[in-house]
């Protein structure tokens, strides 16, 4: 390996890292937030490009008819509990939130999709559809078991990423796709080729997560996010609606995921179940963070970035497993400094 090769493979390694990043923050959030280890994280990023691909092909999403699906399956269980708990409020929240404005959006896309759209339009429309499915699955799939056992919610985050992937081979088919991208520029900088695109992706990936930062530092329901993930029980009692949060925490999560999605679709070929090995380099930057810390959430992904682009170099046959081999030893390290508790006596 010479030093040109070395820096285009680290050019490389840092323009996934990004979006490993962004992944990593979202399952830290969901995490600290409602306890579920989201494995359907990377769902998002693939129904997120394929929306789009759909959508630059004239063509009505299949994401539009899972929205609708989704959003009639949580309609129903909110009025039913409405119904059950005689509140008002929360009927006509089931039938406006849950039902009234996914079926408008659906009928905007399905208007708008063959009628020829610009591209920031287009992106603008699939964050729109993808996005909503985050705090639906919250509510089919979470709400109702929020405080359940971690186990039980990561069985249950394991059986809705199963589902959401069968559905995506559904919609989408087998098929691979790429977008155009967002930028056709390119500069040589040295031995270095920096394209517009590569620049999207780490400037969108930087500024979402200094949103998230300042939303969590200086927004109300950031900082009552922040509570209920150090503190649920107290959080509740100072009147915190945790149930709004995690709904939140979900939002935050799919609009991140399908963030990613739209960045890299225009540089790899995005099939329905691509997001789910994307997630777990994700998850292997979350855990070095101890599913606790952005920062180190953040600079884990960077980590796995940069050795997912040298070992494809040296060792592509293995890349995978030296990726994800890195987990162990971390795991090690956090086992032996960490006091074990039993999940009852916390």
């Amino acid at each position: 390996m010479n030093p040109q090769i070395a820096l285009l493979l680290a050019q490389d390694g840092i323009i996934t890292g990004a979006i490993y990043a962004l992944l990593a923050v979202a399952i830290v959030l969901v995490f600290t937030v409602t306890r579920v280890v989201f494995v359907p994280q990377g769902e998002f990023v693939a129904f997120s490009a394929l929306t789009m691909v759909a959508l630059q092909n004239g063509k009505t999403p299949g994401t539009v008819w899972l929205l609708l699906a989704m959003s009639g399956v949580a309609a129903a269980m909110e009025v039913w509990a409405g119904v059950r708990e005689r509140d008002r409020a929360r009927i006509l929240r089931g039938v406006l939130v849950y039902g009234a404005l996914p079926v408008a959006l659906a009928t905007l896309v399905v208007w708008l999709a063959p009628r020829g759209m610009p591209l920031p339009l287009q992106a603008l429309l699939a964050l729109a559809i993808v996005i909503p499915l985050g705090p639906l699955l919250y509510r089919i799939a979470f709400q109702e078991v929020a405080h359940a056992s971690v186990l039980l919610l990561l069985i249950i985050s394991v059986a809705a990423h199963l589902a959401l992937a069968g559905v995506g081979l559904l919609v989408f088919g087998p098929e691979g796709s790429r977008t155009a991208p967002f930028s056709d520029a390119s500069w040589n900088v040295g031995p270095l080729q920096i394209t517009g695109q590569s620049l999207w992706v780490v400037g969108a990936s930087a500024l979402a997560i200094s949103a998230l930062f300042w939303f969590f530092s200086h927004t109300f329901r950031g900082k009552a996010l922040k509570a209920t993930a150090v503190n649920r029980v107290g959080a509740e009692l100072m009147g915190i609606g945790t149930t709004r949060a995690g709904a939140v925490a979900f939002t935050l999560a799919a609009a991140i995921g399908a963030l990613s999605g739209l960045l890299i679709a225009p540089m790899t070929t995005i099939v329905y179940d691509t997001g789910f090995l994307i997630g777990l380099k994700g998850f292997v930057a979350a855990i070095i963070g101890g599913l606790a810390s952005y920062p180190l959430a953040a600079a884990g992904a960077l980590l796995v970035g940069l050795l997912d682009s040298y070992s494809s170099f040296w060792a592509s046959s293995f890349k995978e497993v030296i990726v994800f081999t890195l987990i162990l030893p971390v795991l090690l390290w956090r086992s032996l400094r960490s006091n074990h508790v039993e999940e009852d006596e916390e």
